[in-house]
């Protein structure tokens, strides 16, 4: 069987730790009955041996796995993963939604979304990035009794994403010590208000209000000046004429908005830029973590 789930970028501007997108870039992993453990990987990750012996997706599925199976069978694990790692695109919470996906689809269990997300809840508390994950698209997610709440909201083909990779990440323990720990009142009716606006704007493809209602106040400058380029990015992708502009995660990738006529000359305009950086155009997904069997 074959189980992937997309790439997510969450904070989203003054969203943070609410608001996250699911974007057409996957991890995979297909799983072969096998009469030894072994394990494949191509991709994102593939130059780094520990990743094979150290694998947290193996981890989680074990975890599952034997509380699930009576059974003591060996699989082939073959990830093939699109999804950079330590970028700020959600690669975490790929794995640990596959890993659970895995363990009860090995046993042929039905595993309802809603109840694979509140799963993925005890290994990633933040639901902005497992929420899209799981289940595509736009979602304004919270925690609240140990569940996840969430309404999600599919996007249109004809926007596109623009992402922008640095060439080395931002480590997201430490960007969280970047962080004030008190905000003013200002600061935090600010966000308050900007992450409605942003929020209505999605709800109501009102695409116009996103540059304004995507200004934060919480987390990305402190952040981006662990990488003073980024503020040229984000400044470069709007006067290119991107919707919105955001730090993407914690970073260090610079996701962008753009109607899917400007997409292409924004992002070579970044590409000639940024030449160090990479740039690329890819759809949003609606979908979510999927099993094909």
């Amino acid at each position: 069987m074959r189980v992937s789930v997309p790439a997510t970028s969450a904070n989203m501007g003054p969203g943070f730790d609410t608001l996250g997108i699911a974007l057409k870039m996957k991890n995979q992993v297909v799983i072969k009955p096998s009469k030894f453990h072994s394990v494949s990987l191509k991709g994102e990750g593939s130059n780094n041996p520990a990743l094979k012996d150290n694998n947290m997706f193996i981890s989680i599925f074990n975890d599952f796995y034997h509380n699930l199976s009576t059974k003591r069978r060996n699989f082939r694990f073959e990830f093939f993963n699109e999804v950079p790692m330590s970028r700020g695109l959600g690669s975490s919470s790929a794995v640990i939604v596959s890993a659970i996906a895995s363990a009860y689809a090995i046993e042929g269990i039905d595993l309802p979304k809603k109840k694979l997300l509140n799963l993925a809840l005890a290994y990633e508390n933040h639901p902005d990035n497992i929420t899209p994950a799981v289940m595509g698209g736009f979602n304004v997610a919270t925690v609240q009794d140990n569940e996840v709440k969430f309404i999600k909201k599919d996007m249109p083909k004809y926007l596109k994403a623009i992402v922008v990779i640095p060439n080395r990440p931002i480590s997201t323990h430490m960007s969280r010590k970047t962080l004030p720990y008190k905000y003013s009142k200002d600061d935090a009716v600010y966000n308050l208000s900007h992450s409605s606006l942003l929020t209505a704007a999605f709800m109501t493809e009102n695409w116009e209000m996103l540059r304004v209602a995507s200004l934060d106040k919480f987390h990305q400058k402190y952040r981006m000046k662990q990488m003073p380029e980024l503020f040229e990015v984000q400044k470069a992708s709007l006067k290119a004429g991107s919707l919105m502009s955001t730090l993407s995660g914690s970073g260090s990738t610079f996701f962008s908005i753009a109607h899917a006529d400007d997409a292409k000359r924004i992002e070579k305009e970044l590409r000639v830029k940024f030449p160090h950086f990479r740039v690329f155009i890819t759809d949003f997904d609606n979908y979510g973590a999927r099993v094909d069997k």
